[in-house]
C-alpha cells in the first residue's frame, strides 16, 4: 500500500480527494497547513481559505471518519517571509503579484514534500483541478477536465521532482461530479461549501487596504504623484503608484471625456501614465523566470497558446527561447500584458511551461 501525503484544506475538493484516494486504497497521511493568522492585517475581519480555523478542524475530523492520520503544519513564519513579502515587494517594484503561483512552488510542493520525506511518503496529493503526463522521459501538467475549473495556470513551476510524486485525484472530473461524491459519502456539508475566489490573505479583496496595514508610512516613503497622459501632459495626481495596476479604469478621478486605463507606471517617478483602451495593446512580450515541462528547451520558435492571466482563454502565439527568458509574439494584438503576472504557454491541453511577464 503505497503512502501519500494529502494536503487538506478542508474544502470540498481536498476533502473528496481523501474519499477517492481511500477507496483507491492509499496510505494517507493528511496535513493541513496554517500559513498566516488575521492578526497580520488590521483589515481582517475574519480568517478565510485554507487558513479557516473551522476548516482546520473540519479537515481533521474527515480524516478521522476515514481512518488515517492528520496533523497541522504550522507554516505561518516561511509563509510571511516568501509569500506575503513577495506580494509586497511586487508592487513596490510596479508589478503585479501572483501569490497563487508562489505558494504553490515554495508551500504547497516545496514545504509540503519536505513533509512527505519526513513521513516516508511516496507520493504527494491535492485537490487541484489538474491532471498530470508523462512523454519523452518529461512530467507535465495538463488541463484539467473541468475547463471551468482548470488550475494548470497556477502551476507551471513545479519541477520535473514535484511532478513526479504528485497525485490529482480530481484531474479528470468536473465539479459536479465532485460534490456528488461528497453527497453519496454523506457529507452533505462539505458538498454544498462555497469557494472562495480571493487571495486568502486578503479575504476583503482589498489589496490597497491590505499594503496600507503593512507599510504603516506608506503615504510618506511614495505619497501622491502626478497622472500624465500618454502625451505627456500632467492630467491630475494619484495616491501613489503602488495602488495602481495596468489596465485598470476606476479610481482614476480624472475625466477625459472618453474613457482612460492605466496603460504604464513608472516607479523612479512616482507616475501613472493614462491612456485610450487601444494603446494597452501589445503585439509581443518577454517572460523571464521561466520553467519548462513538457521540454526541457525550445530550441526553435514554436506555436502555443499563451495565457496572460487566469480567465484568459488564451491567445494563439509563436514563443521562442533564449537563455532563460522566452519571447512571445502574438497572432494578434492582446490587452492590458501586466508585468509580474504568469504567462503559461499550451499545446492543446498541455503545458509547455511558463514565466513573469517582464
Amino acid at each position: 500500500m503505497e503512502k501519500v501525503l494529502l494536503a487538506m484544506s478542508g474544502g470540498t475538493d481536498s476533502s473528496v480527494a481523501a474519499i477517492l484516494l481511500k477507496n483507491q486504497n492509499y496510505n494517507i497521511h493528511g496535513m493541513t497547513f496554517r500559513a498566516y493568522d488575521s492578526d497580520l492585517n488590521a483589515c481582517m475581519e475574519k480568517e478565510t481559505g485554507c487558513c479557516n480555523v473551522d476548516s482546520i478542524f473540519q479537515a481533521k475530523k474527515l480524516a478521522e471518519e476515514l481512518g488515517f492520520k492528520h496533523e497541522i503544519f504550522d507554516i505561518r513564519d516561511y509563509f510571511e517571509k516568501t509569500v506575503i513579502q513577495n506580494f509586497i515587494d511586487e508592487y513596490l517594484n510596479a508589478k503585479t503579484p501572483n501569490p497563487c503561483v508562489i505558494c504553490n512552488q515554495l508551500i504547497k510542493w516545496q514545504k509540503m514534500i519536505e513533509q512527505a520525506d519526513k513521513l516516508n511518503c511516496r507520493y504527494f496529493a491535492t485537490g487541484h483541478y489538474a491532471q498530470i503526463a508523462y512523454e519523452n522521459n518529461r512530467y507535465y501538467i495538463r488541463e484539467g477536465v473541468d475547463k471551468t475549473k482548470d488550475q494548470s495556470y497556477f502551476l507551471w513551476s513545479l519541477s520535473q521532482e514535484n511532478l513526479a510524486r504528485t497525485i490529482f485525484p480530481l484531474g479528470e472530473l468536473t465539479k459536479k461530479e465532485v460534490r456528488n461524491i461528497a453527497k453519496k459519502n454523506n457529507y452533505d456539508k462539505i458538498a454544498d461549501k462555497k469557494e472562495s475566489q480571493e487571495i486568502c490573505f486578503i479575504p476583503n479583496d482589498n489589496y490597497r487596504d491590505f499594503l496600507k496595514s503593512r507599510i504603516k508610512n506608506i503615504d510618506e516613503i511614495i505619497g501622491e504623484g502626478n497622472i500624465r497622459d500618454s502625451s505627456g501632459k500632467i492630467i491630475g495626481k494619484h495616491k501613489g503608484y503602488p495602488f495602481y495596476t495596468i489596465g485598470q479604469r476606476k479610481g482614476l478621478n480624472v475625466a477625459m471625456g472618453f474613457p482612460v486605463y492605466v496603460c504604464a507606471i513608472d516607479k523612479t517617478k512616482n507616475e501613472i501614465i493614462l491612456g485610450e483602451k487601444n494603446e494597452l495593446n501589445k503585439k509581443e512580450i518577454w517572460v523571464d523566470n521561466i520553467n519548462l515541462m513538457k521540454y526541457e528547451t525550445i530550441d526553435k520558435e514554436i506555436r502555443a497558446t499563451c495565457k496572460i492571466r487566469y480567465n484568459n482563454k488564451g491567445e494563439n502565439c509563436k514563443i521562442k527561447q533564449k537563455d532563460n527568458k522566452i519571447h512571445v509574439i502574438f497572432d494578434n494584438s492582446v490587452s492590458a500584458v501586466t508585468p509580474g503576472q504568469s504567462a503559461v504557454f499550451y499545446e492543446n491541453a498541455d503545458l509547455i511551461g511558463g514565466g513573469i511577464i517582464i
